[in-house]
């Protein structure tokens, strides 16, 4: 598998390892890029081959009005989405993205009966509009052997005519949800033409417009070393400075309502799975345990790992129910808040939900905080190493989630800026080298519960980050070019192909 690929004419929302310089990052990513509702049970193999089907049908749509009749649309699902793309439902997202849904938004009776109803019709209608033949079994095709130039999640999409091929994509799920198409030959500059890495663009619905119409952030900063500068010289906090580059292009009422929206989707996530019992989907007869376990400490039983008596660590418990609530949901293939991603959603919303009950005089302002201050450190991570499973592991996600909780809570409970960084590198450093192994494809063995473990990893490293004075031997930068380079260095069996790990050690039910 190859490492990190050499990019072109990528804009700052969609970065990914290797994509771009650091330094030539025109502005941070913002809350809106790591914090999205989507759709379980991964944001790299679910959310972002639908939006990459979503965008192929607008353009089919162009394509075929008052033009050739459609034959039949195939799809190519190449590498980890071709290896675990049943297990992570990629084969269906693509399909309800055609239809015309998008993540945060499709209704759940398509996500529940539109491929039924497409085997009993034998059609597929794009977008909404133009009916096409389709079998599921025949034009959806995983080919796991096969890895694109670009990135191991690839698909490509191709629409066929009476006389051979009226349109092809082909689109890379780069993690997080994130998504950019590559650049047709035709389309291609002369200057794009001589290099030799692929030319690819974000989507026209990610896009935040050109350099020039998009206002330069006031603290632009691509690495840790840069965002302590920018506090220690304007005497900002973390979230000061990552709330000052937001509202450079967003009005603070507008920041504050859609920090408010994220956490309330993660609120409303947290509730479902603590309310939702049964076995979870997929084969492996994985069985739910978050409301079971709400229900025992809501009640206020004292049974638990140290008998009867009053658990000193009863908090554990809760956090670990907030986690395992929403990962849940997630294998369930509900709606989520990628944070940075599906596979590692439980973490930062556990870790607020600790904030808010065990904290004294926690607060919503506490909240908004927290979740800016996490959004800078995903941002570092995303632009200078990678928060996709299928490129360097799951340190890439629950790694990048624990870093982002560590340093949302730390700032939430009054750290300085150096201590954030500091609880950021603690988590992410004893993190690294984690792979990505699920069994059987599914987003469930290990993933619900390292969720959890996850989770009490930021809490310790924000209180030990407290504990000091914010001096420390490794950087968040040198962690994170770590993390980077130990993805490019692990075998891709261990990389989200369910080839490797527990995926192969563990007989599946």
């Amino acid at each position: 598998m190859p490492g990190p690929a050499r990019a072109r004419g990528l804009g700052a929302d969609a970065l990914y390892a290797g994509a771009m310089p650091a330094h030539e990052a025109p502005r941070p990513l913002s809350v809106a890029d790591l914090f999205k509702i989507g759709l379980g049970p991964s944001s790299s193999h679910t959310v972002g081959p639908m939006k990459a089907g979503y965008a192929f049908a607008k353009e089919c749509l162009a394509v075929l009005r008052d033009g050739p009749a459609p034959r039949r649309i195939t799809v190519d699902l190449y590498g980890s989405l071709g290896a675990t793309g049943r297990g992570h439902a990629t084969d269906l997202a693509v399909v309800w993205g055609l239809a015309g849904f998008l993540p945060d938004s499709v209704p759940m009776d398509i996500v529940e009966n539109l491929v039924d109803r497409i085997g009993e019709s034998g059609e597929l209608v794009i977008a909404g509009e133009i009916a096409v033949p389709f079998s599921f079994t025949d034009d959806v095709a995983l080919v796991p052997d096969t890895v694109l130039d670009y990135h191991v999640n690839g698909v490509t999409f191709t629409l066929h005519g009476d006389d051979g091929v009226l349109l092809e994509r082909t689109y890379y799920s780069v993690g997080g949800g994130f998504v950019v198409e590559q650049i047709p030959d035709d389309e291609l500059t002369d200057e794009q033409r001589a290099e030799e890495a692929t030319a690819v663009r974000s989507l026209s619905d990610e896009s935040k417009g050109s350099d020039d119409d998009c206002p330069a952030a006031p603290y632009p900063f691509a690495s840790a070393r840069q965002l302590l500068d920018h506090c220690a010289a304007a005497g900002l906090s973390v979230s000061d400075v990552v709330r000052a580059n937001e509202e450079s292009s967003r009005i603070r009422i507008d920041v504050d309502k859609h920090l408010d929206a994220i956490w309330d989707a993660m609120s409303e996530c947290i509730d479902a799975g603590c309310r939702t019992d049964g076995t979870l989907p997929g084969g492996l007869g994985v069985p739910r345990r978050a409301a079971k376990l709400y229900s025992e400490l809501s009640a206020g039983e004292q049974r638990g790992p140290i008998g009867d008596c009053e658990d000193p660590l009863r908090a554990v418990d809760w956090v670990n129910l907030y986690a395992l609530a929403v990962n849940e949901e997630n294998a369930a293939g509900h709606r989520v808040v990628t944070a940075p991603t599906n596979g590692a959603a439980g973490i930062v919303p556990a870790v607020i939900k600790y904030y808010l009950q065990f904290v004294p005089d926690s607060t919503t302002d506490g909240v908004r905080r927290f979740l800016l201050a996490a959004t800078a450190i995903g941002s570092l991570i995303k632009t200078n190493a990678s928060i996709a499973g299928a490129e360097v592991g799951c340190q890439g996600e629950v790694g990048s989630a624990s870093a982002m909780a560590a340093g949302g809570l730390c700032e939430a409970m009054g750290g300085t800026p150096s201590q954030v960084e500091n609880a950021a590198e603690i988590a992410m450093e004893h993190n690294l080298g984690l792979t990505c192994d699920p069994v059987g494809g599914l987003v469930q063995i290990p993933c619900i519960e390292r969720n959890a473990i996850g989770a009490m990893k930021a809490i310790n490293a924000a209180r030990m980050a407290l504990w000091g004075d914010g001096r420390h031997t490794v950087s968040l930068d040198v962690v994170i070019e770590t993390m980077r380079q130990t993805g490019e260095d692990m075998l891709s069996k261990y990389k989200e192909t369910s080839t490797g790990g527990l995926a192969v050690n563990v007989v599946e039910c």
